[in-house]
């Protein structure tokens, strides 16, 4: 169980707290909105209306004690980088703010962010690649070139083993999990063999899997 500082509560902001609460974490939540403070009640353990721009405001949350810091301000950047600035001079832990494009997210790395996400961009990436490949089922970005991927065994694997399938030899990718009848096995043997209906996560060089599953 981590304590988190969650800073902005927006739509994206919002559903973080309401999965952090569904993790069991501690949730301070913040935003200058009573009416977005109210609305994640249910789901965090304090709320906060203030201006997180406001040094005076930030301080008497006790910003240290915080296992981290999350900023999802998405309509002002200035606050946002503000907030961020503030949070480091405050000695956060750990700061990861929210960025629309690259420019933002120098700016937010360059004054104290320890981390950045891109929610639209990510969503937008995981769309684009989830709904034009029926097979792919669903696809997590680890960083510009590699990815994690679930995606379901090809035909020409079916009755084969994952040793004959020999992807990361072939593809430099690795099979992390193969999922039967609802259930992820990451403890599978070398010696499994794929049947119709099975899917697979597998890790490795976005290109490396684009090529080997013809995404």
């Amino acid at each position: 169980m981590k304590s988190v500082l969650l800073i902005g509560l927006g739509r994206f902001g919002r559903h973080i707290a309401m999965k952090l609460n569904e993790m069991r974490h501690q949730v301070m939540a913040v935003d200058k909105n009573e009416q977005r403070v109210n609305a994640v009640l249910p789901f965090v353990m304090n709320a906060q209306i203030g201006d997180a721009t406001n040094k005076e405001f930030l301080e008497s949350l006790g910003v240290n004690n915080f296992d981290v810091c999350i900023v999802t301000i998405g309509d002002d950047f200035q606050s946002s980088l503000e907030t961020t600035s503030l949070l480091k001079e405050l000695d956060a832990k750990k700061i990861v703010s929210r960025a629309a494009r690259d420019v933002h997210a120098k700016f937010l790395l360059r004054n104290g962010a320890d981390e950045i996400v891109y929610p639209e961009r990510q969503l937008a990436d995981w769309t684009a690649i989830r709904y034009t490949a029926d097979h792919i089922l669903d696809y997590i970005e680890l960083d510009s070139d590699h990815a994690i991927i679930e995606i379901a065994v090809p035909e020409k694997w079916i009755g084969k083993t994952v040793v004959e399938a020999d992807v990361r030899k072939k593809h430099g990718i690795n099979i992390m999990a193969i999922k039967r009848d609802g259930k992820m096995n990451l403890n599978f043997a070398p010696e499994t063999r794929f049947i119709p209906g099975d899917t697979i996560l597998v890790l490795g060089d976005t290109k490396n899997i684009q090529k080997c599953f013809h995404i």
